[in-house]
């Protein structure tokens, strides 16, 4: 039975992914903060679940990722979906910070488990969930644009290690477009997508093993002239939600 573990599973895409790999019969391991909403997602199916609570922020991090791995009984996949962000045209420092500490700290602290758990076992597939908002830098958020422009080059530079290594280790940065969840709801986005219908293409994405997964064709042809903006005119386009 194949193994799937999934950080910040306890809502939003996460959670959709998760349930998703349970229908296919995967054994699944969820981590999150809220020990409530892991205990009900196990209750639905105990036999095929594994939980452990877990905050990406905390030192200890790592350590509860290993026991999880353990009451799972190994790793096949790994997926971060773990995530902060939010606009902040008034740049509130502990906002941008607070960002930072999630989506950086917290990003380095799961990746680099997962990646030295992979290392040891000869291999495996290790995908995380970026953002299109690290194609450019938005004047409404950014640290969060940052910090997912941070993200893509982060697992660029572990693929890179892992073939100077000839490691065995697969990997998928997964860059959706504005998603229907928690972390969006302080305004108006377009083309907003719903958990479900990203999750679907998540999974479609990672059994095909795509390097990077642009979810889903309106978002790749969006960032494909995005990138065609030379940066004097990017700068002065007024790109935020209402």
């Amino acid at each position: 039975m194949k193994k799937v573990i999934i950080i910040g599973a306890t809502s939003g895409i996460g959670y959709e992914v998760a349930k998703g790999y349970l229908k296919l019969g995967w054994h699944v391991g969820v981590a999150g903060r809220r020990k409530e909403a892991l205990e009900k997602f196990q209750s639905a199916a105990p036999d095929l679940v594994e939980i452990q609570e877990l905050d990406v922020t905390k030192e200890d991090a790592p350590e509860k990722l290993h026991l999880l791995i353990d009451k799972l009984g190994g790793m096949d996949l790994f997926l971060l979906s773990s995530g902060v962000g939010s606009q902040n045209i008034a740049l509130k420092a502990d906002i941008e910070i607070n960002t930072a500490k999630t989506n950086v700290g917290g990003f380095i602290r799961m990746v680099t488990a997962a990646f030295n758990y992979f290392r040891e076992k000869g291999g495996g597939h290790l995908a995380v969930i970026s953002s299109i908002a690290g194609t450019k830098g938005l004047g409404a958020a950014p640290a969060y644009s940052a910090t997912k422009r941070f993200q893509n080059s982060y697992i660029n530079a572990l693929a890179q290690l892992s073939h100077m290594e000839k490691l065995n280790i697969t990997f998928t940065d997964i860059r959706p477009g504005f998603v229907q969840t928690d972390l969006l709801k302080d305004g108006n986005y377009p083309l907003l997508m719903k958990p479900d219908h990203v999750a679907e293409r998540i999974i479609r994405a990672l059994k095909k093993k795509k390097r990077i997964a642009m979810i889903d064709n309106r978002y790749a042809i969006l960032v494909f002239f995005w990138r065609m903006i030379p940066l004097w005119l990017w700068e002065r386009m007024p790109v935020k939600s209402k």
